[in-house]
């Protein structure tokens, strides 16, 4: 397994630390229980008056195989060729109203951003790695799974075992195997005012 953990001036957990999006997946499939726990793991993300405006719609090749290809072939082209290898593509669909009143929940998109990231670290503490894609057709996600009209479907997400990088493309591999990076802090975070830096 290659193991790329975040450089950080301060110890990070282990989770946090080792969480990153590989694309190369191996094909074998995850148990029920571990799916579960996948999903469980979201499903206890904070969220706006408790709403849970997420909504995952969830395809396991191995057991809804034709759900899996239709959410693969929603996928922009790219993406498909290294996602096909994933045993388990998850739609993430906000509900854009709160039930309680119909009225626009304005931090639904927020909220299962929040439960996307819960699910990719349980998928990190269990030995899985995850890859979330904006790289997607909104619209044939709606047609093909029949999405209503006040939802909006925000990522698909990979999840499995990972695999070695050789199976993929050149493309990928170099992508694979580069250094993680990130912006220095003072680049994305302020202190007490826009652009003001740190003391």
């Amino acid at each position: 397994m290659l193991n790329k953990p975040a450089v950080t001036t301060e110890k990070l957990d282990n989770i946090i630390q080792n969480r990153w999006s590989p694309r190369a997946f191996s094909e074998q499939a995850l148990s029920a229980a571990t799916i579960t726990a996948l999903l469980e793991a979201a499903q206890w993300a904070p969220s706006c008056m408790n709403e849970q405006p997420w909504r995952f719609i969830v395809c396991h090749k191995a057991d809804q195989p034709e759900a899996w290809q239709n959410l693969l072939a929603c996928l922009v082209e790219k993406n498909q060729q290294w996602a096909q290898h994933a045993p388990l593509l998850v739609l993430a669909v906000a509900a854009n109203n709160f039930t309680q009143n119909g009225k626009p929940n304005a931090w639904a998109a927020y909220d299962t951003g929040a439960a996307s990231l819960s699910l990719s670290l349980q998928a990190t503490a269990l030995g899985l790695v995850s890859h979330q894609m904006g790289g997607f057709v909104a619209e044939q996600c709606r047609s093909r799974f029949n999405l209503p009209a006040d939802t909006t479907p925000l990522a698909v997400i990979a999840l499995g075992y990972q695999a070695d990088p050789e199976q993929l493309s050149e493309e990928f591999k170099s992508r694979e195997l580069a250094e993680r990076s990130r912006a220095a802090l003072a680049e994305r975070f302020y202190w007490g005012g826009w652009e003001l830096q740190k003391p």
